[in-house]
């Protein structure tokens, strides 16, 4: 009979070796027992050292936990604060300021910013395994470890970027094995909280370079006048070396000991195979710079202003135009040497499609305290001069009682005690209106003015977005047709923006809105008005040497010789130039045409833009000589040689009523809208937005087409020159 065997037994949970149940005491050659071979003995020792072991890991592990609780919190906020930067429209930085430390620190995004070639050689030299390892580099340390136990002191750390910005968040004088665990457990904490890329991102924002940088935009801009996007190899290997030891390398100070410290991180790249030999020998053939450049200071006004304006923000975007801005700020210093030590010179251009600020020049120098160079003139109010002229005309366009080709009489006039003469103190005769306005005759700007209204003007250029200054208790009169007021050069500029996009402002803006732009256009003029009054300035005689009509332009003189102005546009731009004393002191011969126009024409040339056309002529725009005009047209009459007819016979017009509402008119009708007059002097013309559509029959009335729907401006003028003047609108 046979006995089934019994199953193996191992000797201790997961042994592999058999055993039967007579094994579990080994007899020695004298049959005594071996209690060293006890099975169940060597299994109670496996399981107290797993346990032990397990207790000493959680010990271990718990201990970490507790002494990383005992540090607090990471110091992200403080290491996040950076420098404010103001930067132009696209993102080049136009002005830093200083920390309240008087450290500079920048953002940068080395995703973006910072020139791959640098990261690769950082990489390579201090954290191979950067994007591998969890903070902490297991074959670094065990590196370290052996070098101290063999040097009997510690040759390198070990540290990887994460320990290293760990330390930077966190300084320490000493260099000891306490506060290499302390980097440690910070940068364990630092890759939990981070992406490898906001670790590198804020390690390069504060890694110092010497002085009071921090930072590789701070240090690429202070010692190679760039930003670190595009770095060659001598600068990335030297911007690699600087961080190790920021101060024995100043290139301010110790620029020998920079070089062969960039030398060193060269051969080392070699030796790794990570750069080639003849690359490495021409970097080490460049010369290190020896002292540090001057932070850009672009647009100074804007900053400050957009600092002001918000003062949490640290990155302000503009819309300036970084390159613009440098030409022009460059323009203004220059002409301002030549024409005096205490002359200030104040820009600003604008892009016409969008309101948008493209450079705003304050001053001169705005380090310049004799020009008073911190003063923005750009912003501050002054005399005009004869740059608001053109919108008398407009609106005398509008009005529909004179057309560039009428003519008009400059003459000695007297308009009560005030009796207006021109600049050179001669009178020109009967021209053209076009020809009045190009060569600035004062007579004829009056003269329209008084049939326009200066409280008209006045509150068409508010609508517009300008304020106007009036000397105190005064009401707007005809004086400001010849700069009897205030205004600031961005507002006129503002103002001349509408001449290009046909009668519309768009109000100006330097920040750059995040969200949704809410501005809303503002009425100006008509269009038919704002392209006469365009064609007409871009007829003006431009200065010596410069190409006629292209840059339709308005210059302006200051009474006493305080402010000389020049304002132009074409297509695409307009700007505007001031030139004067900051005090308001006079200066003696400084006219507009001579001290401001060249300017004008120069920043025109320097904004490295082909001139953009004027806008076509709109529809239904009377363009035609004299001869060919409207015999109402033809001469414009003064309020003063205006036939005078009683009350009863003073022509205004009966139907439609001014600021009625009409509704369309329908095809059973004729299509055809009834005007009607009282008064007057035959023969008269209607005309509708300024375009004449016939003569008043004998029953002083005519049907006309009523145009699209919206507002409409029907004047009626007679023979004498007299003219009624309303708006209805179709609906």
């Amino acid at each position: 009979m046979s006995v089934a065997p019994t199953p193996p037994r191992s000797s201790c949970p997961g042994s592999s070796r058999a055993s039967t149940p007579d094994s579990s005491t080994a007899k020695d050659v004298d049959g005594r027992d071996e209690p060293g071979h006890d099975g169940r003995r060597g299994c109670s020792w496996l399981k107290r050292g797993a346990i032990v072991s397990a207790v000493a890991v959680v010990a271990v592990v718990g201990g970490l936990i507790a002494y990383a609780v005992s540090l607090g919190p990471l110091p992200l906020d403080e290491a996040r604060q950076t420098s404010v930067t103001v930067v132009d429209r696209h993102g080049k930085l136009l002005r830093a300021f200083a920390m309240a430390d008087g450290r500079w620190r920048l953002p940068v995004d080395a995703s973006t910013e910072v020139d791959p070639r640098y990261l690769k050689l950082l990489l390579a030299y201090e954290d191979k395994r950067f994007y591998q390892h969890h903070g902490i580099d297991p074959l670094a340390v065990g590196r370290a470890a052996l070098q101290l136990v063999s040097h009997g002191r510690i040759v390198s750390g070990g540290s990887t970027i994460t320990m290293q910005l760990a330390r930077l968040m966190e300084p320490r004088r000493q260099r000891s094995l306490g506060a290499k665990l302390r980097q440690m457990v910070r940068a364990v904490e630092l890759e939990q909280r981070l992406s490898k890329q906001q670790i590198l991102d804020l390690y390069l924002a504060l890694a110092p370079y010497g002085g009071n940088l921090e930072g590789i935009r701070a240090a690429s801009i202070a010692y190679f006048g760039k930003e670190p996007k595009r770095l060659t190899l001598a600068e990335s290997a030297l911007l690699v070396a600087l961080p190790q030891s920021p101060e024995t390398r100043r290139l301010d100070r110790f620029p020998d000991a920079a070089q062969a410290a960039r030398d060193r991180v060269l051969a080392r790249m070699v030796e790794d195979g990570v750069i080639g030999a003849d690359d490495a020998a021409q970097a080490r053939a460049v010369a290190v710079a020896r002292q540090r450049k001057p932070m850009p200071v672009l647009a100074p006004h804007s900053a400050d202003q957009a600092v002001i304006a918000d003062k949490n923000a640290k990155l302000i975007r503009l819309t300036l135009d970084a390159g613009l801005q440098r030409a022009l700020e460059t323009l203004a210093r220059d002409r301002a040497a030549a024409l005096g030590p205490d002359i200030s010179i104040g820009i600003v251009a604008v892009d016409n499609a969008n309101g948008d600020v493209l450079a705003h020049v304050g001053s001169a120098d705005y380090f310049d305290d004799r020009r008073a160079g911190q003063v923005d003139m750009a912003r501050a109010v002054r005399s005009p001069g004869s740059t608001l002229k053109p919108f008398i005309y407009g609106l005398a366009f509008e009005d529909g009682f004179v057309h560039p080709e009428s003519l008009i009489d400059d003459r000695p006039v007297r308009f009560g005690a005030y009796a207006p003469d021109n600049f050179d103190m001669t009178f020109q005769g009967t021209v053209p209106v076009r020809k009045a306005l190009q060569l600035s005759l004062n007579v004829p700007a009056i003269e329209l003015l008084e049939r326009v209204g200066a409280a008209r003007l006045a509150s068409r250029l508010k609508q517009a977005g300008t304020e106007l200054v009036l000397p105190k208790d005064e009401a707007p009169g005809l004086a400001m047709g010849l700069g009897g007021v205030g205004i600031k050069l961005i507002d006129l500029v503002q103002l001349y923006s509408g001449l290009p996009r046909l009668g519309s402002v768009l109000p100006l803006r330097e920040i750059a809105s995040s969200g949704n732009d809410k501005r809303e256009t503002l009425r100006l003029m008509d269009q038919v008005a704002a392209w006469q009054v365009g064609s007409v300035l871009l007829g003006t005689p431009p200065p010596e040497n410069a190409v006629r009509n292209q840059i339709a332009f308005k210059t302006g003189t200051s009474y006493g010789y305080r402010d000389a102005w020049s304002v132009g546009f074409d297509g695409r731009m307009t700007i505007g130039v001031w030139v004067g004393r900051p005090d308001g002191a006079p200066v003696p011969g400084m006219i507009g045409r001579v001290a401001a126009a060249p300017v004008l024409f120069d920043a025109f040339a320097r904004s490295g833009q082909m001139r953009a056309s004027l806008p076509k002529a709109p529809k239904g725009t009377l363009v035609a000589s004299n001869a060919k005009l409207p015999l109402p047209l033809r001469r414009f009459r003064s309020s003063g040689d205006l036939v005078q007819p009683g009350d009863d016979k003073a022509l205004r017009i009966q139907f439609p009523l001014n600021g009625s509402r009409i509704d369309a008119v329908s095809e059973a009708s004729a299509g055809a809208l009834p005007v009607k007059v009282a008064g007057g002097v035959l023969p008269m013309t209607v005309m509708v937005n300024g375009l004449s559509v016939g003569e008043i029959d004998g029953r002083r009335q005519r049907l006309i087409a009523p145009p699209g729907p919206g507002f409409v401006r029907l004047t009626v003028m007679d023979a004498s020159g007299a003219a009624d003047t309303v708006v209805v609108r179709i609906q």
